[in-house]
This record gives structure tokens, C-alpha cells and sequence, in this order.
């Protein structure tokens, strides 16, 4: 699913929303410019997705067409396959990543962050027999899936064999914060962005 196709389905769930949502309001959702999203409607009301009427005159009001329903019908079931996809090549080179560790190199894992990942990483150690022995993130959070979060102060401390790091866009720094705090560099696990 392409950049568009996500910006259409989110543009088209708010409009199914709230249809007196401002183009403001939307470009803040979109996280975008709010000249972008004045185009991204007028490309959809040209495609028949949606309809806009003025009430009263300083006021617009969008309305899903039937085609509009349809197209957001069309985009939802492309994004949870979507989603699904990734969700199963994440577990499977996560498992892939972690059958290096053994009983010898790395049966306790830290992960380093609290988002989606980290629960896929989470769930991947569960399956494995591989215990997790917490999490490192630099929010206030005190457990996440029922497991310690830390901070990465005093890290080198900690009694774990691997830091598996949980963040695509921001392994490289993530992993440079670790060797700063004293985690050596080949204790470090991490994913490669995928292709």
C-alpha cells in the first residue's frame, strides 16, 4: 500500500467521520501542508469519492459518494492485508534474527523501545523459550507487557546477554546510545529496514 492509498483511506475515514471537518483540521491529521490537503480533496471530488457543498458560504461540508464508501471499502481491506504482511515478515525475521541466540549466547533480552515492534520482538522471545528481562525506553513508563521499562542509565549493570533493538528508522542511534552506556557493540541485535 503506497503513501497515497494511506493518505486516501485516512482522508476518507475522517470525511466518513465528520464531514464539517475543516481542511485545517485534516492537513493536522495528514501531517501535511494544509495547500497538500486542499489538493488531495479536489483530486478526490474529481474522482467522485466525495462530494462538497458550501453551508453557509464560509462553511464546506464533504460527503462520501457511493463510489467514495466503495473506494474507502477497497483501501481498508488493502491496508489489513497490508498490515498482516507486515506484520508476519516482521515475527519471521525476528525468529530468523533470534534462533542465533542459544543456551550458551543469549537466553536473556533486553528490548530497546515500547511500541509495536517491541511487542513483536516480546512475543517472538516468548515463542522461543527466550526470556526478556525488560524493556529501555526513555519514557516515563514503568512496565510495558508486564515487563520492567528502564531508562538506559546504568544499563551495563543489568543482567542480559542481548539488547535486541526494537526501532527501524533509528537503530543506528538507538545502538550508538548503547555502546555509549556501556553495552558492548556485539551484544546488540537489530533489523535491517526491509526492502
Amino acid at each position: 500500500m503506497d503513501l497515497q492509498d494511506q493518505r486516501d483511506l485516512l482522508l476518507l475515514s475522517e470525511l466518513d467521520r465528520d464531514g464539517g471537518a475543516t481542511q485545517r483540521t485534516l492537513a493536522l491529521k495528514l501531517g501535511v501542508a494544509l495547500g497538500l490537503t486542499n489538493l488531495y480533496l479536489k483530486r478526490l471530488a474529481r474522482q467522485g469519492s466525495i462530494k462538497v457543498t458550501a453551508i453557509p458560504r464560509n462553511r464546506t461540508r464533504y460527503v462520501l459518494t457511493p463510489q467514495g464508501l466503495a473506494e474507502k471499502s477497497r483501501l481498508t481491506n488493502q491496508y489489513m492485508q497490508y498490515s498482516l504482511s507486515y506484520h508476519r515478515e516482521m515475527r519471521g525475521r525476528l525468529k530468523q534474527m533470534l534462533t542465533c541466540l542459544d543456551g550458551t549466547n543469549g537466553q536473556r533480552v533486553a528490548i530497546y523501545g515500547t511500541n509495536e515492534l517491541a511487542e513483536l520482538a516480546y512475543l517472538s522471545l516468548r515463542e522461543m523459550n527466550i526470556d526478556c528481562v525488560g524493556f529501555i525506553d526513555g519514557n516515563a513508563r514503568t512496565s510495558f507487557l508486564s515487563c520492567p521499562v528502564y531508562s538506559l542509565e546504568g544499563i551495563a549493570d543489568w543482567q542480559f546477554d542481548r539488547v535486541l533493538i526494537a526501532d527501524l528508522e533509528h537503530a543506528a542511534a538507538c545502538e550508538e546510545q548503547l555502546v555509549q552506556s556501556g553495552v558492548p557493540r556485539e551484544h546488540v541485535l537489530r533489523l535491517a529496514l526491509p526492502e
